[in-house]
């Protein structure tokens, strides 16, 4: 693997922030519709959570098949990101991005329509490759718009943002279902499409000049994630953040059964507790991009907030094995999971798109994709050891923190000094991390 050579080259001259010089022109209104952009696919996982039940009734099926509900639109988050990233760097930003909004309300509508599960499963898997294009496309536009600091920066605000619709969503969705039935709900994620498309007409601009814009179709776009992949520091920061989540979605896959089951805690109880956990990553986010970034070397945030990661992991492991602290025990170590994570990914979500910038599409890609992917194997993990116990939840949590330890310390090397973007040095100095 290369060690700091740029991941992605090119023969253009321009500069990436090019498109739109003045970040200043980014308001309000555009970082909501881009957090919003990237807030719209936890939005389809989780709206429609409390009607699983009614679903399986309405549509008089299994459980089994209506939980292949989720599975496909995971997959077509997965995918789709693949497909969207590429085509924004060849295409531009706005195409992909507009096409992509007006299939998910197509595909959601026809959700909502469905009467058969085979037809909701189909029909999710569109919905989630559609949906893909708001996540990939909302990062390329910041990387677009924004180098260094600066990005690392918008996308915490992102995160603010996006990351609100986790806390949201199953409470929307339930209060969806007070007035109507599961197909109500999908009619609102409709809306709720259409909304951001008619949004994303009006105030996302094409942030990618057509100078920029890369050629060559499947071979160039393979040999890009290739040379995205040899590139030793993209590659641990892809790793780092992926593993990392992959504690996340041990925690949101398990948690119901801990809380409910195991602790005998009420629905409201575990409400509290998943929106505690969730606030410790907003709020470490935010705190991360403001005030941390610039003022610290990037490698020794990161490598503060895996290390913390990892004696979280390693703290509810002892919690449900030896020291049996209770709900009150776990609820904290779970927080500090959450927050260590928000250490975790500003920097390097950001540092990862420095690498390639000339190819932030399909560098967005490979982040989101690798992310639903481990996703999708963690709870998977955490249901092989059983839900009457919180050890294989703690147990999956700790290895996921441990692999981003290892993939950080071998691929990013922090006790080596490299150029840092997200510092400005003195005159005359270098930045080094």
């Amino acid at each position: 693997m290369s060690d700091s050579s740029p991941a992605v080259t090119t023969t253009s001259t321009a500069t990436p922030g090019a498109a739109i010089p003045a970040a200043h022109r980014v308001g309000l209104l555009l970082t909501l519709a881009l957090g919003s952009l990237s807030a719209l696919a936890p939005l389809s996982m989780d709206m429609y959570l409390p009607s699983l039940p009614r679903i399986t009734e309405g549509l008089h099926t299994s459980d089994t098949l209506v939980q292949l509900t989720l599975t496909a639109c995971l997959v077509g988050l997965a995918l789709g990101q693949l497909v969207a990233g590429p085509l924004s760097d060849a295409l531009g930003r706005r195409r992909p991005l507009l096409t992509g909004l007006a299939l998910y309300v197509l595909s959601t509508a026809v959700c909502a329509l469905a009467t058969d599960v085979r037809v909701l499963i189909a029909c999710r898997v569109v919905q989630g490759l559609s949906g893909a294009a708001g996540i990939v496309i909302s990062r390329a536009v910041v990387r677009d718009l924004f180098d260094g600091l600066a990005a690392a920066r918008f996308a915490s605000s992102l995160t603010l943002v996006s990351g609100s619709a986790p806390l949201l969503a199953p409470v929307l969705g339930g209060q969806v279902l007070r007035f109507t039935s599961w197909r109500g709900v999908f009619m609102v994620l409709a809306g709720l499409g259409l909304v951001l498309l008619l949004a994303s007409a009006v105030l996302v601009r094409e942030t990618l000049p057509t100078a920029r814009r890369r050629r060559g179709g499947l071979p160039d776009t393979l040999r890009t994630f290739r040379g995205l992949l040899a590139d030793r520091l993209f590659t641990g920061y892809l790793l780092t953040i992926s593993f990392g989540f992959g504690a996340l979605f041990s925690f949101i896959a398990a948690s119901p059964y801990v809380v409910q089951d195991l602790y005998h805690g009420s629905a409201q109880t575990y409400s509290l507790l998943f929106a505690l956990v969730e606030t410790g990553l907003l709020v470490m986010s935010l705190v991360t991009g403001r005030l941390l970034l610039g003022r610290f070397p990037s490698h020794r945030i990161q490598l503060t907030g895996v290390l913390l990661l990892t004696l979280s992991g390693a703290a509810l492991v002892l919690m449900a094995t030896v020291w049996h602290t209770g709900l009150a025990g776990l609820t904290v170590g779970l927080f500090v999971m959450a927050a260590a994570l928000g250490v975790v990914t500003p920097p390097s979500a950001a540092l990862a798109l420095q690498r390639a910038p000339h190819a932030a599409g399909t560098a967005s890609a490979l982040l989101g994709t690798l992310q639903f992917l481990t996703g999708a194997i963690a709870p998977a993990l955490v249901g092989l050891g059983g839900q009457d116990s919180a050890v294989p939840m703690a147990s999956v949590i700790l290895a996921s923190a441990l692999l981003a330890l290892g993939a950080f310390v071998l691929c990013c090397r922090p006790w080596q000094a490299i150029p840092d973007p997200m510092r400005t040095p003195p005159a005359g100095a270098d930045s080094t991390a």
